[in-house]
């Protein structure tokens, strides 16, 4: 096997979550839920916390590793490290980024993670609200350019355009996450089905946005823990294998006037080579996927970049009846994702991604051995990851 992968090297050991609250419902600060998630993940990996040296996380976290050490009364800390930016686009990466540092033996025992408290801090899906603006933003808010919904809607109508896309594939997209969160306790829309007539009746977010194209914002905090696969062995009898992490965007991703010369994209056309290549498998081996939702449109483009259809059959293959668990062809956000379980920023979608090759998912796929996990659509640097069963290291 090739030194320049992660493929065999590394495993998750275990996977952590608070109880997902709705924005500004959460009893307990931002801190002490990443603490929570944590513990969470160490139990669920049958280890002690002293054993962890090492975290990392993303998008500008804001509980800071040696506080989190401190607070778990970790003996050291040997790796601390965030992922620049680029909000979601780090769900993946930040799992990479541990596996990186296991696999270089920069430490044992890393903790990927994010926080979240949209309630106590501000909210993502607003505009800012400040009294003047300069940089990239004054090329955009005179304009009514605010919001990442406008932004991404833009772009999602450009992919209308050129490529024919129906609006019946955004749809497909919610529908499947709502059906799938009414069987996930865990869900935040647990209990709240959503149909076909209530998404078209939904009132407008930004054009081609309805209210149930967009993403949930919540408070919560979720945890991935990373160890040798040697180690991983001994402490569990359900390693999932990260077969491959990328991270990246295209030439010129992420320009901040809209002036992208390739516009109506999820930003993983250059990543996706190296994924497959460095994993040893085709988009023909995936069989559950779990694609980040900051808006349902950026799904649609997630899925063609990965090879699962084709800009020409993407109608006819991304259908409500072929998106779910488990009849469908490309089961999709199977704990209801960021649209229906939570937004952790994504990394629930990675955890899910873990869920199903352990084989524990609440709409679990039989026999799934690879699963894919997506982060961050249309962000300037995304990122992407597959994950496999022992089986799948071939």
């Amino acid at each position: 096997m090739s030194a320049n992968t992660i493929k065999g090297r590394v495993a998750v050991v275990g996977i952590g979550e608070t109880t997902y609250y709705r924005r500004g419902q959460s009893p307990d600060p931002e801190f002490k839920l990443v603490l929570l998630a944590v513990l969470s993940a160490c139990e669920d990996a049958g280890i002690p916390v002293d054993t962890i040296d090492g975290f990392c996380s993303y998008s500008n976290d804001r509980n800071m590793p040696a506080r989190l050490a401190n607070a778990l009364g970790l003996p050291e800390l040997r790796y601390s490290v965030m992922q620049w930016g680029s909000g979601g686009g780090g769900a993946a990466a930040v799992v990479g980024n541990a596996c990186a540092a296991v696999a270089a033996g920069y430490a044992e025992c890393v903790v990927a993670y994010r926080g979240l408290a949209q309630g106590q801090f501000g909210r993502f899906g607003s505009g800012a609200r400040v009294p003047t603006v300069s940089g990239p933003a004054a090329f955009t808010v005179p304009y009514g350019v605010m919001s990442p919904a406008q932004m991404y809607a833009m772009r999602t109508t450009r992919l209308y355009h050129e490529h024919d896309i129906s609006p019946d594939t955004l749809k497909a997209v919610a529908l499947a996450a709502y059906h799938h969160a009414q069987n996930n306790p865990r869900a935040v829309m647990y209990g709240r089905p959503l149909d076909a007539e209530t998404y078209d009746g939904s009132r407008w977010i930004t054009e081609p946005f309805r209210l149930y194209d967009c993403c949930l914002e919540n408070d919560g905090a979720a945890a991935v823990i990373v160890m040798s696969a040697d180690r991983a062995r001994d402490v569990t009898d359900t390693p999932v294998y990260p077969l491959s992490v990328q991270q990246g965007g295209p030439y010129r991703s992420g320009a901040t006037v809209h002036n992208v010369p390739d516009y109506a994209t999820s930003s993983f056309k250059t990543t996706v080579p190296h994924l497959y290549a460095q994993a040893g498998v085709g988009p023909e081996d995936i069989d559950v996927v779990q694609s980040y939702e900051n808006f349902t449109g950026a799904v649609v483009m997630s899925l063609i970049e990965h090879g699962l259809c084709t800009y020409e059959n993407a109608n006819e293959v991304l259908t409500y009846e072929n998106l779910i668990a488990p009849e469908g062809g490309i089961p999709l956000n199977t704990s209801g994702g960021n649209l229906a379980e939570c937004y952790m920023h994504g990394l629930g979608l990675q955890i899910e991604a873990i869920r199903q090759i352990r084989g524990t998912s609440t709409n679990q796929v039989p026999g799934a051995r690879v699963a894919l996990a997506n982060a961050g659509p249309m962000v300037e640097v995304a990122s992407t990851a597959l994950y496999g069963t022992e089986e799948a290291l071939g």
